[in-house]
Parts: C-alpha cells; structure tokens; sequence
C-alpha cells in the first residue's frame, strides 16, 4: 500500500523518476558500408581553445575533427574560431585532401546549422549559373542530431577525448606558434591513425593488427615499409593491380574482424514503452538541481528508422523544442486508445 501510495503521488514521482532510456538501435549503414571510399560517411566535432602566441599576444585556436564512421580514420583541421566562415575553410581543406562525402553528421552547433546553410545556398547558386562541373552539383546530405544528446554522437565524442589526450603528450606545456601547432596537429592525427582497431596479436607470426592507416595509406604507418607482396603480384603486367589487392585484403579482414565488434550491445538493451503525445515528462536539465527541473509535455515523438522513439518534440512553459528521450523521465502517460 506504501509503494502504491508512493507510485501514485505526483511529488513523490518527480523525486524519483528516472529518466526512460530507449532501447539501443542497429548501427547506422554508415558504419557497415565497405568498399566505400573513406570518409564518405563523416562525423565532425570541434575541441578547444588551445592558446598560440603571435606577434607577443595569446590567440585562441580551435581544432575541428573530421571522423571517418566506417573505418575510424580521423583528420584535423586548426580553425582559427567557431564562426561559420572559419568554419566552412576547415570543411574546405578537408574536401580538397579527403574528397568530398556523402552524409555528415554533427552536433546541433550554431556554426554547423549556419555553415549548412551558407553551403546549400551555395550550391543553389551553382545550379542557377550551370556549372558543368558533376562534382560541385552533387550536394552532401547533413544530419544533425537532437539538442543536448551528446550520446548520439559518441563515435566522434570518443575521439575528441582521444584527440585531447594525444595533444597534451605531443604539446606538454610548449608555448606554441602558428607553425608549431599545425605541425603538432599532424603528428596527433598520424598517432591516432595508427591505432589498433582489432585485437593486438602476441604471436608475432600472426597477421599485423588493423589500424586506419592500413586502409588510408595501405600500411600501419606512414613512416612503416608497405606490406611486401610476392614476385608473381609485381610483374609488369599486374602492377597496376597491387594497390586494389591490398586495400581489398584489408577490406575483408576489416569485415571479418572489427565489424563483429560492433555488433555486439553492451548497454541499453531493455525494451522500454515508447514516449506517446500528450505523455507528462520532467525534463533532465545537467546544470541545474532535480527540485527545479522543467516540466514538460509531448507535442509529437520523434520515431527512428525502426520505429523506437528516441527523440521527441515537447512543450514547456519556455516555448517547444527537441530533446533526447534518455532526458526525459515519464511522470504521467495516456493511455492507448
């Protein structure tokens, strides 16, 4: 009777509820699709400031991180501030060394919103003018994930945190310059693409383990000799050949190897109701204390691919907006009709 008086009371829920955290959903095609070039599915993020001295003043510099979701290959960009114009230079140099991709995804941060933006009015412009040019019409499909839902987006948290680490071991407490921080840049870039993606072998006759370098440049490292092929594979008439042997070989223990790794659910794995209109919710606010949390109600559930809802549109006395649904903890639901 206790617990039923308890479950029953409205202040005693919201001192208690916890957040309804949906079921973890299948990984996005981005990260099963081989045989892809990399970087056709990219995950972006920035991190900063880190502090450069010009001309006998500090400036703040900020690093723009590009991941590749399928083979995990990072590249870094110094932006100079988190303006859209800084922004889309970064995004710039990254098409013209990487290539352009297909589908990108990132935070729901002001200079992406913008620079998508600037970027699809852009090409707009281009078609208006006929360019000839394929390349320039083919448009890049942006997606964003909901505000404040930082777990939508781990695959690039995770290497920022990375990216941060290898920079603290590189830089130390150097006074840094231009020159030196991009040099600096590069060589964390060139450490965190020399990572392990599978199981480090002990017996040193097994294969080399996989690494994003193997399938950026070929080999573990760019300082590292290329994997040694046979006589019969460097003929004249199969030279041409080699390169696609080798990135076909890596490919196939990528697929038979890292992909099962991804698989396998750790977390997340309980079936839960899915969030309906009209349903009651307390709106997890991270800064602020449970007492004065928000509440809220349900305009329209944002369902994914598989019909889990994990997004949702909610009013509150502020005005509506989209927020993750492992943010919001279910006080009184409706019924189903």
């Amino acid at each position: 009777m206790i617990k039923a008086a308890l479950y029953h009371c409205f202040d005693c829920r919201k001192r208690q509820v916890k957040p309804c955290v949906p079921q973890m959903a299948a990984l996005p095609i981005g990260r099963l699709e081989p045989f892809n070039p990399p970087f056709s599915h990219t995950g972006l993020d920035f991190f900063g400031p880190v502090m450069v001295v010009l001309h006998r003043r500090n400036h703040k510099r900020y690093v723009c991180l590009f991941t590749c979701l399928t083979t995990r290959a990072i590249h870094l960009e110094v932006a100079h501030s988190l303006d859209t114009d800084s922004f889309l230079m970064c995004f710039r140099r990254f098409v013209n060394r990487r290539g352009c991709p297909k589908f990108c995804y990132s935070d729901n941060g002001t200079n992406f919103r913008a620079g998508e933006k600037e970027m699809r009015e852009c090409l707009e412009r281009w078609n208006e003018e006929h360019i000839l040019n394929h390349m320039s019409q083919r448009g890049v499909v942006w997606k964003f994930n909901p505000p404040s839902s930082p777990h939508f987006g781990g695959v690039w948290e995770r290497m920022v945190q990375s990216a941060k680490k290898a920079m603290k071991i590189v830089l130390g407490k150097v006074n840094l310059n231009e020159e030196v921080l991009v040099t600096a840049i590069t060589e964390v870039e060139a450490l965190l693409n020399a990572r392990p993606l599978t199981h480090v072998p002990v017996d040193p006759l097994e294969p080399e383990v996989l690494t994003p370098n193997h399938l950026l440049l070929g080999r573990a490292s760019a300082n590292l000799a290329p994997v040694l092929v046979t006589d019969q594979d460097l003929c004249l008439r199969r030279r041409w050949k080699v390169a696609q042997v080798l990135v076909d070989q890596f490919w196939r223990r990528w697929v038979k190897e890292y992909v099962p790794q991804l698989i396998e659910r750790r977390k997340w794995m309980t079936e839960r109701r899915n969030l309906r209109a009209d349903d009651v919710v307390l709106v997890v606010e991270d800064r602020l204390p449970r007492g004065v949390w928000p509440l809220g109600r349900i305009v329209r559930p944002l369902p994914g691919p598989d019909g889990v809802v994990r997004a949702a549109l909610i009013k509150t006395s502020t005005g509506e907006y989209v927020r993750p649904v492992a943010k919001l903890c279910l006080l009184e639901f409706v019924e189903k009709p």
